[in-house]
């Protein structure tokens, strides 16, 4: 039953994909999640989310960045990378995944996300058939809801990660 939460993928930090071999494999859009995923809470851009967009574009990734934030908050982050983006997208609702691949021009067997939360993030992700990255968050500075989130998710990461230690064995 927790499995549709789920994540493909685990890794500290979005920095830390090789996404130049993920697009040697046929990988084609990259959708991200912005805050705790590439910047603390409400920061905008800084150099390295700026260096790893020119990266990604550079190795010819198509991005979107989805969030559940309006216009303002996305689009300050995204002046400083460039990208396109989608704001008020209802994660975990499928819509929002779905428009950002429309946007890319990518289906679900070419696009990627990345992003830090299970409930909203990779199980939205999940709904519309894409692989999932779930990555650590950044800051531990996060609103009352999300914290409240993360007690759960802790749940399920535990049963998450004793099936992953058992197909190991």
């Amino acid at each position: 039953m927790l499995e549709i939460f789920y994540p493909d993928n685990e890794v500290d930090s979005a920095y830390a994909i090789d996404y130049e071999k993920l697009y040697e494999k046929g990988w084609r859009g990259v959708i991200f999640d912005i805050d705790n995923t590439l910047v603390p809470h409400g920061a905008p851009a800084d150099e390295r989310a700026a260096a790893l967009f020119a990266r990604l574009h550079k190795a010819g990734f198509r991005t979107v960045l989805l969030s559940n934030n309006k216009e303002p908050r996305v689009k300050m982050f995204n002046d400083g990378v460039g990208s396109e983006y989608i704001f008020k997208a209802g994660k975990p609702g499928r819509k929002g995944y779905e428009d950002a691949m429309k946007l890319m021009g990518t289906n679900p067997k070419n696009t990627l996300f990345v992003g830090d939360q299970l409930f909203t993030d990779i199980w939205g992700a999940k709904k519309a058939g894409i692989v999932t990255w779930l990555v650590k968050p950044i800051h531990p500075k996060e609103e009352i809801q999300i914290v409240l989130k993360r007690r759960l998710e802790r749940i399920v990461l535990f049963f998450y990660h004793k099936k992953i230690k058992k197909a190991r064995r």
